[in-house]
């Protein structure tokens, strides 16, 4: 009877144990498709894209050592100096004025970190800023203080603002300050180029998941793309002070299918007044 009860045991332990890893298993899988903070949340946001995935690598795999190494030995140099060179320890201070192998070494060496970031970074900024061929082309407006995307004559030739929902319309599951009335739309897979440029004041147009920041200019139209792996929702904020309601300028973007892309488009052309007949991929760029 007890080897009975204790196999009980076991068997509902292992259960237990399955299940919460299963709940841990999901929790992650749906966070990988969800571009949003967390509350006590530390770290980057989801990636969803290629360059996301690149920057995470630079920051997690060359910056980070670097800063807690170069840390670790100023921290080591100022223990070592006091406890080696205080008053006690040399009551008549030494005269020296140069060590040639020192100075040698505190010249190159900074250069050779230098070096070991540069070449990551040139080859990331490279990724950034050569735009491949775009699948789609989004021309993103922003204003104060709300965001208005234009689809393009090929896409049907509409627009629309999207502003921030307060937070007694929030719908169940919804983020405060981060949620927007309407979404951005996107094909996952496809080559995304996003046109920024701005109506009155500096702002900028952040996605974290995509790796994606870019300043809206008056006047100016700045380019930058992405390319989604997943399907989901991701958000993004204004990220420059661009006024009182800075705050309040939140950028959702949701990643689908290409059936359900179809589809909403559709149901957009019919939604949104045709506000821009502007083809954005043939509209000239203005070089500063």
């Amino acid at each position: 009877m007890k080897q009975v009860v204790m196999r009980v045991r076991s068997t509902a332990i292992k259960a237990g144990l399955a299940a919460l890893l299963a709940s841990l298993v999901a929790r992650k899988a749906g966070a990988a498709l969800i571009g949003a903070p967390e509350s006590g949340g530390i770290g980057f946001l989801p990636g969803n894209s290629q360059i996301a995935d690149d920057i995470f690598w630079l920051h997690n795999e060359i910056l980070l050592p670097v800063i807690v190494a170069i840390c670790l030995l100023v921290l080591g140099l100022i223990v070592y100096i006091v406890w080696r060179f205080n008053e006690t320890a040399n009551p008549v201070p030494s005269r020296r004025t140069h060590n040639g192998l020192l100075e040698v070494a505190w010249t190159v060496l900074p250069a050779l970190t230098l070096v070991v970031i540069a070449v990551p970074s040139f080859r990331l900024l490279a990724e950034q800023l050569i735009i491949p061929a775009p699948d789609l082309t989004v021309k993103v407006t922003a204003s104060q203080w709300h965001w208005n995307y234009g689809y393009p004559k090929s896409a049907g030739g509409f627009s629309f603002d999207s502003l921030y929902v307060e937070d007694k319309d929030l719908k169940p599951g919804q983020p405060r300050l981060i949620t927007a009335d309407h979404e951005m739309v996107v094909p996952v897979g496809k080559v995304i180029e996003v046109d920024v440029t701005s109506q009155d004041v500096i702002h900028s147009f952040s996605v974290p998941s995509f790796g994606i920041k870019i300043d809206a200019i008056p006047g100016r139209l700045n380019k930058t793309w992405f390319k989604a792996d997943h399907e989901g929702l991701f958000y993004g904020q204004c990220s420059n002070i661009c006024g009182i309601d800075h705050a309040f300028m939140p950028i959702n973007v949701r990643v689908v299918s290409q059936s359900d892309y179809e589809a909403w488009l559709a149901q957009a052309k019919k939604e949104f007044a045709v506000l821009d007949r502007v083809d954005v991929a043939a509209t000239r760029l203005v070089h500063p």
